[in-house]
């Protein structure tokens, strides 16, 4: 199979929609699950599925064609896997989010995955409907993990915190950007699973006051998502996991 783009629908093309639908881009080398893929985000009005591939490289030439704001991307498969991917894809479209949709619940793929640029991974088991509340989480700016998964990388953000993830010789901590006191209470909330809102609430702050702490947060360490954020600030012992 090779990879394709999608005509636009005719509700793409009217111009009295109110709001342009979020572009996606999806990637999966099984055709059934990648048809059904696309019928399931079809249905919604506000989302358009501009191209899909059956593997690595060719997400990466679609994606830098059709330039999508969402890569809904399998990380298993022939050729260039989806971790793979997902670098190559993030240095050539940097403003693109990259969700991994995929059945492996290894930690391992999971880590990859996020240190690749990823903001979300979730499992194929999650039910149809929430594919597209997915897609317009992560278009939000939202990180989102399987919470199967989520599960495991809080454990392994407590083992890197106790200093099992790393060790102290690799924790440069004169070279790490500065973040300033509120910057590290909203990273510290995001590393404890918390979505904006309720760090808005705990810090009585605006939602679009975190989204700005999270923003500069992220231009400051050079990085991609959240994830890769607290990934970074535990293993510069920035804070504790409990």
């Amino acid at each position: 199979m090779t990879a394709s783009v999608v005509p636009p629908s005719a509700a793409d093309a009217d111009p009295t929609r109110d709001a342009t639908p979020i572009r996606v881009l999806v990637v999966d080398d099984h055709e059934l699950f990648l048809q059904g893929l696309q019928v399931v985000l079809e249905t919604e009005e506000d989302i358009a599925v501009v191209g899909r591939a059956a593997d690595g490289q060719e997400a990466l030439v679609l994606a830098s064609g059709t330039a999508p704001d969402i890569v809904l991307m399998d990380v298993r498969m022939p050729g260039r896997d989806g971790i793979a991917a997902a670098s190559a894809i993030k240095r050539a479209v940097p403003r693109v989010r990259i969700v991994m949709l995929t059945v492996s619940d290894e930690e391992s793929d999971l880590f990859e995955a996020i240190k690749a640029g990823a903001v979300g991974y979730l499992l194929k088991s999650i039910p149809p409907h929430e594919v597209a509340d997915a897609v317009r989480a992560v278009h939000n700016g939202q990180s989102l993990i399987s919470p199967s998964m989520a599960s495991k990388l809080m454990v392994e953000f407590a083992t890197m915190a106790r200093g099992g993830g790393g060790g102290g010789e690799d924790r440069p901590r004169a070279h790490a950007p500065h973040l300033t006191a509120r910057e590290l209470e909203v990273l510290k909330l995001v590393a404890e699973g918390r979505a904006n809102r309720e760090i808005a609430r705990k810090l009585f702050i605006s939602e679009n006051t975190v989204k700005n702490h999270v923003r500069n947060i992220l231009d400051k360490l050079q990085l991609h998502s959240r994830m890769e954020a607290v990934m970074y600030a535990v293993r510069q012992g920035l804070f504790d996991i409990e």
